[in-house]
């Protein structure tokens, strides 16, 4: 559900831009720090949860209107430069402003225990974190697929300029799914930081296993997203347990399969 959180953001900012965002994980970084300070400023952990990724919305809102919006027709070479620059950006940003120690966060006390699921002992936050990636997943749903607004965003990414022509401002459209994208990437790091703490380079742990998420599940699909990050979890979990050596081989088989069978992706276009 974490690589949900994630891929999804990601996927629907290359579907509306086609501009892969290698800085998204940074975001994700970001979201996670800024939720420690607050965090430790209120010893809230529900307040966190909240602004954390509104605030990580709000970067991702600054970086749009300073830099993306003159990279989306640049040659893919240069966006592949800034986002990769950003993402040492991001990194010294934070050595900066939070140091370089690592972090951890409390999850609250109503989800500190444990509770049995199919006679085992499972941690309830952990199921807290999947309740979030399945609540996401369906708000998002509901909002692409069966909103006005929604079906403005599906025209914006089908055919920008008839949605135009429709009178449909796409630029508009744009930037707040470039921020809604980089609002669920910060919410990705508040909500895994109980789990894996928080600390400079988390960001590329997760980076390419997102961006293979997006690579099986096909770019601009919501439910790719969310089948390739089932798929990929579990593979990548599996792996670690059971056969440790060629875990991470596994992972970049399934997508060298997925892309000889399915150039596109498993639910791209």
């Amino acid at each position: 559900m974490t690589l949900f959180l994630l891929s999804a953001g990601l996927t629907i900012i290359f579907g509306l831009m086609k501009i892969v965002n290698l800085a998204h994980g940074s975001l994700y970084m970001i979201g996670a720090y800024i939720g420690l300070s607050i965090w430790t400023i209120s010893t809230s952990f529900w307040l966190a949860l909240i602004l954390a990724p509104l605030f990580t919305a709000l970067i991702g809102y600054l970086l749009y209107q300073v830099l993306f919006r003159h990279i989306q027709i640049a040659d893919p070479m240069r966006q592949v430069l800034l986002t990769f620059g950003l993402i040492y950006i991001g990194l010294d940003s934070v050595r900066l402003f939070w140091g370089t120690m690592s972090h951890s966060i409390s999850a609250p006390n109503i989800l500190s225990n444990s509770i049995i699921v199919l006679g085992e002992s499972y941690p309830s936050y952990r199921l807290f974190v999947i309740f979030i990636g399945i609540l996401i997943a369906a708000l998002l749903y509901i909002f692409l697929e069966k909103t006005k607004i929604g079906a403005k965003v599906r025209a914006s990414v089908d055919d920008p300029e008839m949605a135009k022509l429709l009178r449909i401002d796409t630029d508009k459209i744009l930037i707040y799914m470039f921020a809604l994208g980089c609002g669920l990437a910060g919410l990705a790091g508040i909500t895994v930081a109980p789990i894996l703490g928080v600390e400079p380079g988390m960001d590329m742990e997760v980076l390419v296993l997102t961006l293979i998420v997006v690579v099986v599940g096909g770019p601009g699909s919501l439910k790719g997203a969310l089948i390739g990050s089932l798929l990929i979890g579990f593979v990548d979990s599996y792996g670690k347990v059971y056969i440790p050596e060629i875990a991470q081989i596994i992972i970049y088989a399934v997508m060298a399969v997925t892309l000889l069978l399915k150039p596109n992706g498993l639910y791209g276009r």
